[in-house]
């Protein structure tokens, strides 16, 4: 037996009404038209657009605010993005204002219509009567604008703004977004971690043996820390709310040891050699990295 042959007589519109209710349109054409609208709202925003920010490391740390210029897609100023002078329209004549066509066809379960947006009008249900001579009827035109930026104060590496409405504009339609990503540029003496601050700061031999005070730069401005005597390389120093919104600072000391000394300074150091008894250990862990050099 064919499968016409089961279904033969059926009644599938008493089907569908159970399903869908009675009403005087038929229940998919219901359906169909739902989702085609849908998706007409869903096509009716502009494409969003991604630009890359170069900010420097202190405009990371505080904000700031930025004028970019990008090119994209704007609503035509002459006609307001409707692409009509004098915002004069028609009725389509291909949908009758509908802006949707119904298709029906004959199948072997019964009638079934189709329901599209109609590409004449692109679903407005209106023609323009007379183009906008500035846009030609596109009610767009592809124009640089200048956009101001708000940079938040801590900003990190990579984080993305999103600034509404300011992506590719299509006709008689929603603006897209314009995702901002930072790049912040590297700072010639500090590093960061979050919102700490990390400094390596130069001292020399006899400052790190005698004591002394040392004026540090921060990003607000310089603080005085205390050297205590013997301060060896590696040592790091805290200066408390004074990294990125109240983070911290680490400031770490490296003893330069001098490079050129005259005969006098060769003399002292001799005399303060012999003076000295201390015996320099090295850690088994230094020649195990030695030997794991060796061996690659």
């Amino acid at each position: 037996m064919h499968l016409r042959d089961i279904f033969r007589g059926a009644d599938f519109s008493s089907v569908f009404e159970e399903i869908f209710g009675n009403s005087d349109s038929n229940g998919f054409d219901d359906i169909f038209s739902s989702f085609f609208s849908t998706s007409r709202r869903r096509r009716s925003k502009g494409n969003d657009l991604q630009y890359k920010l170069a900010i420097d490391f202190e405009e990371a740390a505080f904000g700031t605010e930025k004028s970019i210029n990008v090119k994209k897609y704007e609503h035509c100023n002459k006609c307001n993005g409707t692409g009509a002078k004098n915002e004069e329209y028609a009725k389509c004549h291909e949908c009758d204002g509908k802006g949707q066509i119904t298709r029906t066809q004959r199948t072997p379960f019964g009638m079934f219509s189709q329901t599209t947006y109609c590409s004449y009008c692109k679903g407005q249900g209106e023609v323009i009567k007379n183009p906008c001579n500035y846009c030609n009827g596109n009610g767009i035109i592809r124009a640089n604008k200048e956009i101001t930026v708000k940079v938040p104060a801590g900003i990190d590496q990579g984080q993305i703004l999103r600034v509404r409405s300011e992506g590719e504009s299509i006709k008689s339609g929603q603006s897209g977004d314009l995702y901002v990503v930072i790049d912040i540029r590297p700072h010639k003496i500090f590093e960061r971690d979050g919102n700490d601050i990390y400094l390596e700061m130069p001292i020399t031999f006899s400052q790190a043996t005698l004591s002394t005070e040392l004026e540090v730069p921060t990003l607000k401005g310089n603080s005085v820390i205390k050297i205590p005597e013997s301060t060896q390389t590696g040592t790091i120093f805290r200066l408390t709310g004074k990294g990125i919104n109240n983070g911290d600072q680490y400031v770490r000391i490296v003893v330069k040891t001098p490079t050129k000394i005259n005969a006098k300074q060769r003399k002292l150091f001799e005399e303060l050699g012999k003076e000295s008894n201390e015996k320099l250990k090295i850690s088994k862990g230094f020649f195990d990295k030695v030997k794991e050099v060796f061996k690659e």
